[in-house]
């Protein structure tokens, strides 16, 4: 299904950091596969796992036009021989997303609902409704969100060697990657979440049920580094992104991951860290995203 092994763990080469007595290295979860791509397998897999338990024969999860959820889960869904539903945000429009497209290649079927609709994603009344039309569905949550996304993403840090770090970095989009590390940090480590969403200040809070009670004192959520909210950026974002390519031929996306190393690499400069600190930057994948900037946005 994916490759684990192809994970590995390298130095962000930034010709900044050389001067500072800071360490920082790149866990690349990237690397692992091509659409099931960083943490959407970690989130995804035991959900997977109780479906194929249970006998379902279709499974159906939410998510936009450019979601990565999305079309990982259309790819994992087509390799296990399950069928695969898709309740996409908006109106269906004349020309698909590449993200759509490629989910329909792995033959999910998209089902559009308003944006209006989509809020209620998560109430009885709705879920109810779907099962009526797609019977026999096993439902998976938006970004695999819930506790068997908590437990699969709480394997990413055991996968290789992640005890010597001080402080461990992620991007936080529903929370779930996020609390899995925390719960599977040492209490030594400080695990930071870089919120890509604006007005995210409850995810502590939202989170709080899937966090251990004995790591709950061992994180923080930084919202400095939303440039605006979901999928948004700018000019200085983008120039970031296509810097830190030439630099280390790492690549980003502008929603999570490229929100992210700037974070990182911004409070470094703002020496927010203890000389000798040890950080490791959890490389979620995703990068198809990248795919509605227009043509030669990037350079990756």
């Amino acid at each position: 299904m994916v490759n684990l092994n192809a994970a590995i763990i390298e130095k962000l080469p930034l010709p900044k950091l050389a001067k500072k007595s800071i360490l920082v290295d790149v866990l690349r979860l990237d690397k692992i596969h091509n659409v099931i791509s960083g943490n959407k397998w970690f989130k995804l897999k035991y959900y997977l796992q109780e479906a194929l338990n249970n006998r379902y024969e279709n499974i159906l999860t939410f998510g936009g036009a450019y979601s990565n959820h999305i079309i990982a889960t259309a790819c994992a869904a087509k390799m296990l021989g399950l069928k695969s539903i898709g309740v996409i945000r908006g109106e269906e429009s004349a020309a698909l997303s590449h993200t759509l497209k490629e989910a329909r290649s792995f033959d999910m079927q998209l089902e559009f609902v308003s944006r209006e609709e989509y809020k209620n994603k998560a109430e009885p009344s709705f879920l109810n409704n779907l099962h009526e039309k797609f019977p026999g569905c096993y439902i998976i949550p938006e970004g695999g969100e819930g506790a068997l996304g908590v437990k699969g993403s709480a394997e990413i840090l055991t996968i290789l060697q992640t005890n010597d770090y001080s402080h461990i970095f992620c991007a936080i989009g529903t929370g779930t990657m996020f609390a899995g590390i925390v719960n599977s940090s040492l209490q030594t480590q400080n695990v930071i979440g870089v919120c890509v969403l604006k007005g995210m200040k409850n995810i502590p809070n939202e989170i709080s049920s899937f966090i251990a009670p004995d790591k709950k004192n061992n994180f923080e959520v930084n919202h400095d580094y939303h440039f605006g909210g979901y999928a948004k950026k700018n000019n200085e974002l983008i120039k970031f992104m296509k810097v830190l390519y030439e630099q280390t031929d790492i690549p980003s996306d502008f929603v999570y991951t490229g929100k992210l190393f700037y974070a990182v690499n911004d409070l470094i400069e703002k020496k927010y860290f203890p000389d000798g600190s040890k950080l490791l930057i959890i490389h979620s994948g995703g990068l198809q995203g990248n795919l509605s900037l227009p043509e030669g946005t990037l350079i990756f």
